[in-house]
């Protein structure tokens, strides 16, 4: 009853569910920066949001930090490095929450704090039972 009571049968998901939490994050990473990568007027808006947003450097901040986002982003996907991924990526949204959304209600800050909560669970969980990462292990 137990068991039942508090669903321990789910546990055994528990891979299937961080496959589908990276590989859905690495594709909105990689979706998200695409546009930036592919055409040199969206890598300019973004450079000019960074520059309004007082970013330091944005003519170099801005191409790092699309670059590490999507290679993060397949890296997640495969699962491959996925706690550095997940560390760069947290990284990547504190700075952005702290440059951009601190003075935002929670609406506007929450999809910042999911990414960079998702990216500290992939941190600490690293790949799962379905990575690459295993394979090296």
């Amino acid at each position: 009853m137990k068991r039942l009571l508090f669903l321990e049968p789910l546990a055994g998901f528990q891979d299937l569910t961080l496959l589908t939490a990276r590989v859905l994050t690495g594709a909105f990473l990689m979706w998200g920066t695409w546009d930036n990568i592919s055409d040199p007027a969206r890598m300019s808006e973004f450079v000019d949001f960074m520059r309004a947003s007082n970013f330091p450097a944005p003519e170099a901040m801005a191409p790092l930090s699309v670059w590490v986002q999507f290679g993060c982003g397949a890296l997640l996907i495969l699962g491959l490095f996925t706690r550095w991924a997940g560390l760069l990526m947290a990284f990547n949204f504190i700075v952005g929450f702290l440059m951009v959304h601190l003075a935002d209600d929670f609406r506007a800050q929450f999809p910042a704090l999911i990414l960079i909560a998702v990216n500290l669970h992939f941190a600490a969980m690293g790949g799962g039972r379905f990575a690459l990462d295993r394979l090296w292990r």
